[in-house]
């Protein structure tokens, strides 16, 4: 189910940036009624219009009609955030969200791999986490930055969706803490920026008995490699997996507000720990 959804997600990308050519910001739609090529139900569009509707990132929104489905745009400026989540040492990957259609994608990959809860490092502005919620997955979002913390609260007393927010530095945390026993986490940050972060993680969650066998990791990765790209394995993330003995389940490619101006879009990989 999420990998067809994935294609047609990237289709509808594909002729939304035909019919409507926005550049400089950020920009990306969500259908507002269940079809059968984009087959989400309702309330989940709904929330997820919620979710873009109560962001104030956005400071456009308009219908526009795509493969005959009916659907909105949001076009926003992130400037503000990505400045201000690149004043932390320990923030690998500055702010530069996913399509929300993205997220609940790879949100309900999670659910059908079996995890039970989403902890998303390097939150941003919620929507992975939203998303999970959404989806019945406990969901905790952990994000270094106070200004992008801020705004998920901001959201979430609009949409009335609640999930846990922790405002802290993902190097320091004692996962052992958050009660969760089979998570996936989503690791912010392409694998050039996000592999110390990753190590990070990686290695606490490792020492933690109840979760060591139990837990998944996501990665962003990249298909096209730069010429200094120390690793060009696996998305870029190819030592880091073999490494930590990590079983690659799976992977899906979705359009990222990074890959709008291009065809190449975001592959997102699914891993265990074993």
């Amino acid at each position: 189910m999420h990998q067809l959804l994935s294609k047609e997600i990237i289709d509808l990308k594909q002729e939304f940036i035909k019919k409507h050519e926005a550049t400089g910001f950020i920009y990306e739609v969500i259908p507002l009624s269940y079809s059968v090529k984009l087959p989400i139900n309702e309330y989940i569009l709904h929330m997820l219009n919620e979710f873009g509707k109560n962001n104030p990132l956005y400071y456009k929104i308009d219908n526009i009609q795509l493969f005959n489905i009916p659907c909105r745009y949001y076009a926003g400026d992130i400037n503000h955030y990505w400045i201000s989540s690149k004043k932390y040492d320990t923030n690998y990957q500055p702010f530069y969200p996913t399509w929300l259609l993205s997220a609940y994608t790879l949100s309900l990959g999670a659910k059908n791999f079996g995890f039970k809860e989403i902890v998303d490092i390097g939150s941003g502005d919620g929507r992975i986490a939203y998303c999970g919620q959404l989806l019945g997955l406990k969901s905790i979002g952990i994000e270094i930055d106070t200004e992008l913390v801020s705004l998920q609260q901001r959201i979430l007393k609009s949409t009335g969706i609640e999930y846990k927010i922790i405002n802290d530095d993902a190097t320091i945390i004692d996962y052992s803490t958050l009660e969760i026993s089979k998570p996936i986490f989503f690791i912010s940050g392409l694998p050039e920026l996000g592999d110390m972060l990753a190590i990070d993680v990686l290695e606490k969650i490792k020492e933690i008995s109840g979760l060591r066998q139990s837990s998944g990791f996501n990665f962003m990765g990249s298909h096209i490699m730069k010429p200094y790209t120390s690793d060009k394995t696996k998305w870029g993330w190819g030592k880091i997996i073999d490494e930590f003995d990590l079983h690659l389940i799976d992977c899906l490619t979705l359009p990222t507000h990074w890959t709008n101006e291009q065809q190449q879009n975001t592959p997102y990989i699914y891993t265990k720990m074993y």
